[in-house]
């Protein structure tokens, strides 16, 4: 690393249909390395929380922000990440010379100088310790959202599109932390496919309804 004052900046979260969309930024100490960093994907959540603890100690700064499901939804998830990166780099309390980022693309109005890495949170250590950050940032919001809306298992899935948190949908229908912009959730406010008819329906009936019409669009998407 440069003799520069570098941020590392990533998100995590944008894949998922429910929850807020996470993003971390660190200036590590070159005197205080913390070994182990890497891709947090390729981590155990164990291995996770022990270097997040580790990073907060020894870095020189590090912040951690978001943007909320209704900003998905108004501003969609690309432009939502990006305002979450830079509430996160805006927020550390020492101004970075660069910022660099996560991915092919840098988010508008940082303050500093920026560069994009694709594959970044593998080949940079503060993109590693930011992703890190953002992750279990994250996947602690998404536990305690849990317990406000049980049902739907964000404990385990996080709120990705695992097969599990399809069925709880297609059984229960959206909760309030669920992304209408994104499709798998959104057919449930076209009154063309889900009618009031659908609450009546026992649930085997509701899942066979709701597999069917996400086949259908992905069908029609790919087409």
């Amino acid at each position: 690393m440069t003799g520069m004052v570098v941020c590392g900046v990533d998100e995590a979260g944008r894949g998922p249909l429910a929850g807020p969309v996470y993003a971390a930024a660190v200036i590590l100490d070159r005197a205080r390395r913390v070994n182990g960093l890497a891709d947090s994907k390729v981590l155990s959540a164990e291995r996770r929380g022990l270097l997040a603890e580790r990073i907060k100690e020894r870095a020189i700064a590090w912040s951690v922000a978001s943007a909320t499901v209704e900003e998905i939804d108004r501003l969609n998830i690309f432009h939502a990440s990006m305002l979450a990166m830079r509430r996160a780099v805006q927020a550390l309390s020492v101004k970075p010379e660069e910022a660099w980022i996560d991915g092919n693309a840098c988010p508008p109005e940082l303050g500093c100088r920026a560069r994009a890495f694709v594959d970044g949170d593998a080949l940079h250590k503060p993109i590693s310790a930011a992703s890190i950050l953002a992750k279990t940032a994250r996947d602690a919001e998404m536990t305690a959202l849990h317990d406000r809306y049980p049902g739907y298992g964000f404990d385990k899935h996080k709120g990705y599109a695992t097969a599990e948190h399809f069925e709880s949908l297609g059984r229960l229908g959206p909760c309030e932390i669920h992304r209408r912009s994104f499709y798998a959730v959104g057919v449930f406010f076209q009154q063309d496919l889900f009618g009031q008819g659908w609450s009546a329906m026992a649930e085997p009936q509701r899942l066979r309804r709701y597999r069917k019409i996400c086949q259908a669009i992905k069908l029609e998407r790919s087409s």
